[in-house]
């Protein structure tokens, strides 16, 4: 039989004394109810988690809420001697699982990240407790169902991200009297219009990139003129005429609207846009001339019109420093469409379908002839009656 020694035994004293006042601090309850309430809706979210590859919450447990990874503490908005949770920050975890109603009980969230992983379901109810929630980001996950409409009841949102999920049906017109600074709802499953009212929104950038949104931008987007920086318009199926309206937002720094159907000439009013720095009309049915002015904003360094139709190229814009004009009717230059292609399309008239000015007067035909490259024969744009 072994027989311990005097400082062996005082060795194993300090390591059950170490072990009972661990299991004394785990047990002890958290400082004020609030963070109370935090222990039990976190918990109840580990429950709900079905993995968790990558370990995020594998040190979810007692309740020291604050030193739960991914959870961050900070003094209430009401008592600064008051300690609660503000933030959840989950992103890139690859973790699976739902988001339990318990949430609401994060009441002092100001921040909810959990973009990057592989959640499911929908965004609970009780979200509407949130009343100082102020960044929303769960995209790129697998929520489904409709629209989020509890995003609505967050009065102290301005950051809200739910792109790249498999959300469906219509997009609320109330979302854009919210006072948000971004919206990003791209890649989803949406099949809505653009509301009257989206001119209301005070957004700085908003991104309706590959959803089904019909009809024409409402001219209230001219409200949108001091605030808004980025439009992201991207196949989104955009048809028509664009409206000369979109002139008329000064501090615009991006414009997209590749990979649409929009028709009939640039308006000239994009010349006017003197923020401007990048802007994409490519893989769309524009025709005739490209306005001189916008090749002349100041700002302009990426100017795409690729995949269209248009035939009047000025000289400025080949000064351009990143520009791509392939794919046009436009003479003397490479990489266009064969002449049988631009002649088929200038017999056919523009239709706006209510959207946008009515169509100019069609262009008169160039001076001189050209010919086009490759040897195909020569093509004048058809005068129209």
């Amino acid at each position: 039989m072994a027989i311990l020694l005097p400082h062996h035994k005082f060795a194993i004293l300090i390591v059950l004394l170490s072990f009972f006042t661990t299991l004394s601090h785990q047990a002890t309850p958290p400082p004020n109810p609030r963070l109370l309430n935090a222990f039990y809706a976190l918990q109840a979210w580990k429950h709900s988690i079905t993995s968790d590859p990558r370990g995020f919450t594998s040190d979810w447990y007692g309740y020291n809420v604050c030193n739960y990874t991914g959870v961050f503490c900070a003094p209430s908005q009401d008592d600064p001697h008051l300690t609660t949770v503000a933030g959840v920050d989950l992103n890139h975890a690859n973790i699976s699982g739902s988001l339990p109603e318990d949430l609401g009980l994060l009441t002092d969230l100001a921040l909810f990240h959990i973009n990057t992983n592989r959640f499911c379901g929908t965004v609970p109810k009780s979200f509407k407790k949130l009343s100082l929630l102020y960044e929303l980001d769960i995209s790129n996950n697998l929520f489904s169902g409709d629209f989020p409409s509890v995003v609505l009841s967050l009065p102290s949102l301005k950051f809200l991200d739910i792109r790249f999920n498999q959300f469906k049906g219509d997009v609320p017109s109330d979302l854009y009297n919210l006072k948000l600074d971004a919206i990003f709802i791209n890649n989803n499953l949406f099949e809505t219009s653009f509301p009257k009212n989206l001119g209301n929104s005070p957004v700085s950038v908003i991104v309706f990139a590959n959803n089904a949104i019909k009809g024409c931008l409402p001219s209230s987007i001219k409200k949108m003129s001091d605030t808004l920086e980025e439009l992201m318009l991207v196949n989104v199926s955009l048809s028509g005429c664009l409206t000369p309206d979109i002139g008329s937002l000064k501090k615009l720094r991006v414009l997209d609207v590749s990979q649409n159907s929009l028709v009939g000439m640039l308006p000239e009013s994009i010349g006017n846009m003197k923020s401007l720095e990048q802007l994409n009309v490519a893989h769309n049915k524009f025709s005739g001339d490209i306005p001189t002015s916008i090749c002349s904003l100041p700002r302009l360094e990426n100017f795409t019109y690729s995949d269209n139709y248009f035939f009047g190229e000025p000289k400025i814009c080949l000064k351009l420093a990143d520009k791509d004009d392939r794919k046009n009717c436009i003479p003397n230059r490479p990489l266009q469409r064969k002449v049988e292609e631009c002649k088929a399309f200038y017999y056919r008239p523009v239709n706006c379908r209510g959207c946008g000015a009515p169509p100019p007067p069609p262009p008169p035909p160039p001076t001189k002839h050209w010919l086009p490259p490759y040897g195909h024969p020569t093509y004048t744009p058809p005068l129209k009656n």
